[in-house]
């Protein structure tokens, strides 16, 4: 790699803005939480609450430890799989232009999995 310093801030960018984005998704669903209105998707049987409680987990809470990079590989986990979920399951049936996003957000977090942090993170300080 010629640019190492570049390297690491496409990482930074990489890990950064798609967690912001991602938390304009997850921060309704944590309001939802907070007031007690637990009616959300079941996909796999596990109760509307547990799975909106896992979907806050991936799309709020483990976003903001990306931000920050912060145990960054580990935080990617969920926010992936909650992707995957809303992607291939939430949005089988739907046409490809609705379940797009989800999967674009799935490919970018395994990637953060994959690359990790970069050294503009808290993991690498």
């Amino acid at each position: 790699m010629k640019n190492n310093t570049l390297v690491h801030l496409g990482l930074a960018l990489l890990r950064i803005v798609p967690s912001v984005f991602m938390i304009t998704h997850g921060y309704p669903k944590l309001l939802k939480l907070i007031n007690g209105n637990t009616e959300f998707a079941n996909p796999f049987g596990i109760g509307e609450a547990p799975s909106l409680f896992l979907a806050v987990i991936g799309e709020f809470i483990c976003p903001l430890l990306m931000i920050i990079g912060f145990k960054t590989r580990w935080a990617a986990i969920p926010t992936a799989i909650t992707m995957a979920v809303a992607g291939f399951f939430i949005h089988s049936a739907d046409p490809f232009g609705t379940k797009e996003k989800a999967l674009l957000y799935f490919v970018v977090f395994l990637v953060i999995f994959l690359l990790g942090p970069g050294k503009y993170s808290v993991d690498k300080k």
